[in-house]
């Protein structure tokens, strides 16, 4: 047990975690609860207090040494705050590290959630010692981040680059940012499901494994169904493998990362990708040693986040 700790917060859009953790990044104590985002920014914050005042408790230690905070975005590290009309609702320039830092008396970090669950697979997960170390999640959207020596890349003004919004198919699906056939609104779980709904699933055991109930079908419906051989289901994947490849070949040819961290619901489906992705990789080898790329699935799991929360605090206070 340490006496000296710091806490990672990693804040969804429909729950919020906090893990104590050591220098070392041994997890002492982790806990969850439902953030409802829709009671607005004060309940939220109260219960981030909350869990942070828990876990902290559960761990044994005596002192508090920072809190880190990974949130999903858009957030503003430099000031400090929370900005996110799709996620949270309501959040809106939200001062999450004056509000922390008030009430624990301690540093307090912010940033992206894609960039703190990239810093914990580089910290304690699969991308420990990688130098150039490109993450994917894929799940509700897709979220990237680069992790270059330690260090999360930034854009102009610290801002954090959204990979997802790469548009891969100008003529594709539209996509709340505006563009379309963008990555997200092509290989995300939604799009996923989007595609299985608009499909004539007629001779299709997906409807009858959704109960005849069409807005039951989810990517993991699809995926289950694929694996037992069904046609539209082996159709919608394969296309989704497509472009989810066409990214990784984007990734591979713009920033050539020595490893490629692969996480995020959709991911656990990943047997489903890698034969396309593989096959892509050798087929996009004459410019750069795309084989040469390591291609890994993440260790962390849901906890990555909390992870890269603490170590962007304990970072700070070395």
């Amino acid at each position: 047990m340490s006496d000296e700790i710091v806490i990672g917060v990693d804040l969804g859009g429909t729950h919020v975690r906090a893990g104590a953790f050591t220098s070392g990044g041994e997890m002492l104590a982790v806990k969850e609860t439902p953030i409802e985002a829709a009671r607005g920014p004060e309940t939220g914050l109260l219960r981030i207090q909350h869990l942070i005042e828990v876990v902290w408790k559960e761990s044994g230690a005596q002192a508090l040494l920072g809190i880190g905070v990974g949130s999903t975005g858009p957030t503003d590290p430099i000031r400090g705050v929370i900005n996110n009309p799709f996620t949270l609702p309501g959040w809106e320039n939200v001062p999450i590290i004056a509000r922390l830092r008030n009430a624990f008396d301690v540093p307090v970090t912010l940033e992206n959630d894609a960039d703190v669950a990239a810093l914990g697979e580089y910290w304690r997960g699969a991308g420990q010692s990688i130098r150039r170390l490109y993450a994917v999640t894929v799940g509700t959207g897709v979220g990237t981040a680069l992790i270059l020596d330690g260090q999360i890349y930034r854009g102009m003004d610290g801002l954090h680059p959204e990979g997802g919004h790469v548009i891969l198919d100008p003529s594709g699906p539209p996509c709340y940012c505006g563009a379309h056939g963008c990555w997200e609104s092509l290989c995300a779980a939604p799009a996923i499901a989007r595609q299985a709904r608009q499909t004539d699933l007629s001779n299709s055991i997906l409807l009858g494994m959704a109960g005849g109930d069409l807005e039951k079908i989810d990517a993991r419906l699809v995926a289950e169904a694929a694996r037992l051989g069904d046609p539209s289901a082996c159709a919608i994947m394969d296309k989704v493998a497509f472009y989810f490849s066409l990214g990784i070949i984007n990734v591979i040819h713009s920033i050539t990362p020595e490893m490629i961290v692969l996480s995020g619901g959709v991911m656990k489906s990943a047997d489903l990708f890698l034969p396309h992705l593989n096959k892509a990789i050798a087929a996009h080898s004459v410019m750069i040693p795309s084989n040469q790329v390591r291609i890994a699935p993440a260790q962390l799991g849901n906890y990555a986040g909390l992870y890269g929360a603490a170590y962007t605090i304990w970072s700070t206070l070395k």
